[in-house]
């Protein structure tokens, strides 16, 4: 599994693109820009078909359908799909999906994605990238449809290309996750806010977070809080509880695991002697720190077992440092989803924890 590292922004430059108003094209005659259709985590790859049966198409598929962390059963960062200029033409519904990268060796200047680009971009932005070996990356919207993202890597050679993919892996995935977390947050909250799930969190654990209202109250006791989210095929659940902050040896990845461990306990089965527990022996339990509502925070990654059981899943953890306070808030989200991808539904908890406010 390839983990993320950052990796400085100024190598993507940034280009909008604009389209034609509704407004403008119906007093033009034209037919109004379609919306953009398509499922989230998923990319669209522009290329010609000897570039993508080669190196160029290994490393990208290598680097971005490596494993999202961490799942108990490997899954991609992105379901890639592939199409030539020419495909694109022969079917114009393919032109209306969200996230597309256009990937062209600008030293090739008969190739139709080279041209795409060209046109696209401009002339003068493909001389400077020949150039300059730091202009990589161009982003724009909205090209053949409403709620597209378009973004442009291109390199003077083949061997550029590849290198240009690879140290843009990090801001283009970031920049995915913020193209699809609209619609993300469009399904999750699909039937609305539950004000009285929102009420009891803030009164008894002094933070607010938005929660969908297909979530329901599992437990409110010894200063712990548990909502479950139940269908027929996945189980979506998360915890709240506080602790008193008392120095930084508590901001760490092995107070993390006790935290959780201790929480676990809550969690059983109709099986006696049975609670839930990191599982840090079959894949590692991951951990960074990051800012969360501009607080620091430590994020944890792994997957959890029940103990005395067969049962598994995924979960990320978040432990928030409230300095005014003076605690530590923390906050679980974990699946339990048997012979089903797990992905889109950790994603779907994490952007509901991080609405969370102190």
């Amino acid at each position: 599994m390839i983990r993320i590292k950052n990796i400085a922004i100024g190598l993507l430059a940034f280009l909008f693109l604009t389209q034609c108003s509704e407004e403008t094209q119906k007093s033009m005659g034209l037919k109004p820009i379609p919306n953009a259709f398509g499922d989230i985590n998923e990319l669209v790859v522009v290329s010609d078909s000897d570039v993508w049966e080669g190196d160029v198409g290994d490393t990208l598929q290598f680097y971005y359908s490596s494993a999202y962390p961490i799942l108990p059963q490997p899954e991609p960062l992105l379901d890639i799909r592939h199409f030539t200029p020419e495909e694109l033409d022969r079917a114009p519904d393919r032109r209306e999906l969200r996230n597309y990268m256009i990937i062209a060796d600008l030293s090739d200047s008969s190739s139709p994605t080279t041209q795409m680009i060209t046109n696209d971009i401009g002339q003068e932005k493909v001389r400077q990238a020949i150039e300059d070996p730091k202009f990589t990356s161009m982003v724009g919207r909205d090209k053949w449809a409403k709620g597209q993202l378009i973004i442009y890597q291109f390199g003077d050679s083949r061997d550029a290309l590849i290198n240009n993919l690879k140290n843009n892996l990090a801001p283009v995935i970031k920049r995915i996750r913020k193209a699809d977390s609209q619609k993300i947050d469009a399904t999750i909250f699909f039937k609305g806010e539950s004000n009285k799930l929102m009420s009891e969190v803030k009164n008894t654990m002094g933070v607010s977070m938005r929660i969908p209202d297909d979530f329901f109250l599992a437990m409110n006791n010894d200063g712990v809080i548990w909502m479950r989210k139940e269908t027929d095929k996945v189980s979506s659940n998360i915890m709240i509880t506080k602790r008193p902050y008392k120095n930084e040896n508590q901001l760490s990845k092995a107070y993390i695991k006790s935290l959780r461990d201790s929480l676990g306990h809550y969690i059983s089965t109709d099986i006696p002697n049975t609670y839930m527990k990191i599982n840090d022996k079959d894949l590692p339990m991951l951990s960074q720190p990051i800012k969360m509502g501009n607080q620091y925070t430590i994020e944890a990654r792994g997957i959890w077992e029940i103990q005395n059981d067969f049962m598994g899943g995924a979960f990320v953890s978040y432990l928030i440092h409230n300095p005014t306070n003076n605690e530590l808030v923390f906050i679980d989200g974990f699946v339990h989803a048997p012979g089903e991808n797990k992905r889109d539904h950790m994603q779907a908890l994490e952007h509901i924890i991080n609405t969370i406010r102190l």
